[in-house]
């Protein structure tokens, strides 16, 4: 029976559609780029915190969150450090006196040191958070969505750039995983597990546990067929590059009509959408070529539009309010003043925290359980 048909009953446990994940984060990453209200961005930060804490699947790659909030502390500090060292002295309130060197003005006027104001630590504070955020929010949906169900997921025209894609997005969790596996083992053994002697005896195994996941994603490929393509006329290969870059030029130039302040607006949107509809056409006409079969795809539910649609649903209801609303997403730091909570960005970033409602809960074997380890999961490539 169709999901749609199943709201008064609670949900069968399944494991979410990647995509719906990861269009959710972006919609998170897209509405903190919006904006350098600190309320704004932490309230961001604690709904993906939340999310990840109740959907998280028990699978080594899911446990890299942790490592993008540090990631995160990290990114703040170098960027406050930098505005210290080496940025200008912005505002009028003396934080810290220190002594300092003003460089010549054909090197841009770049100072070493000097007094610490307060409005140029705010700055570089609010910046580092934002970027810190939308780091966040990647990580969150590097701990929710499966890096092979999302490559199953990939389109047949853009499935070579999927891999590509997914094997970037796995370096971060893969790594975190080996770095956990190596200091397990070191610390079972009586060694040392933090210093400089850890790390140069942590490094060569890590390395080797990466190469090792490579070969095996590579024998995996192969013996799956991967590469195959089917006989199509050289005249269609042509048409469909040739519609491909079309629509990416027609698209780019819409989108730079609808930031330029002195275009018409409808111009831009026209020219968008008839670069979009080429794009579609040619990847479209492209996927013929592609031999590739499925297995148990992963269904596109109601469970899926609601999540997906609560991160799209946050990042316009950022961009109408500094449309609308200009300067109420931006905190000044010079004068330093307190920030505000706009309304409408508040309420969808509640929207935002729905997913721990609407989505469905993992299956007994996907569920995180926080007493028990769940071995290393195999990664395949469904071709």
């Amino acid at each position: 029976m169709p999901e749609s048909l199943r709201l008064g009953r609670r949900a069968l446990p399944r494991p979410l559609h990647a995509g719906a994940w990861w269009l959710w984060a972006l919609g998170l990453a897209a509405a903190a780029g919006r904006t350098n209200n600190p309320l704004l961005l932490l309230l961001v930060i604690a709904v993906a915190a939340l999310v990840v804490s109740a959907r998280r699947p028990a699978a080594p790659w899911a446990r890299s969150f942790g490592f993008f909030l540090r990631l995160g502390v990290v990114v703040i500090a170098i960027r406050v450090v930098v505005q210290i060292m080496f940025g200008a002295a912005l505002g009028s309130t003396l934080l810290l006196p220190l002594p300092g060197l003003v460089l010549p003005e054909w090197m841009a006027g770049i100072r070493l040191g000097g007094d610490v104001m307060l409005e140029s630590v705010l700055l570089a504070l609010f910046d580092g958070l934002r970027l810190a955020t939308i780091l966040i929010c990647i990580g969150a949906a590097n701990s929710l969505a499966s890096p092979s169900r999302l490559l199953k997921s990939m389109p047949a025209a853009l499935y070579e750039i999927g891999v590509s894609v997914v094997v970037a997005l796995t370096f971060t969790p893969q790594l975190v995983t080996d770095v956990t596996r190596v200091e397990a083992s070191r610390r079972l053994r009586g060694r040392p597990t933090r210093g400089a002697r850890a790390i140069a005896g942590a490094a060569m195994p890590v390395l080797e546990g990466a190469l090792e996941h490579s070969v095996t994603l590579a024998a995996a490929m192969d013996s799956r067929g991967y590469g195959r393509r089917a006989g199509i006329p050289a005249a269609t290969r042509r048409l469909s590059t040739g519609l491909l870059m079309i629509g990416l030029l027609a698209a780019c130039i819409g989108v730079y009509a609808l930031v330029a302040a002195d275009t018409p607006g409808p111009v831009g949107i026209v020219l968008l959408a008839l670069g979009a509809a080429a794009c579609i056409v040619s990847l479209a006409r492209s996927a013929r070529g592609s031999v590739r079969s499925r297995y148990r795809p992963d269904p596109w539910q109601l469970a899926e539009w609601l999540v997906s649609g609560s991160g799209i649903v946050v990042a316009l209801a950022f961009a109408a309010t500094a449309w609308h609303w200009p300067g109420s997403l931006t905190v000044l730091t010079d004068p330093p003043t307190w920030p505000a909570l706009p309304l409408v960005p508040l309420i969808a970033i509640a929207i935002a925290a729905t997913p721990l409602l609407t989505a469905p809960e993992l299956p007994g074997s996907l569920a995180a359980s926080p007493t028990r380890d769940v071995p290393r999961e195999r990664e395949a490539v469904a071709a």
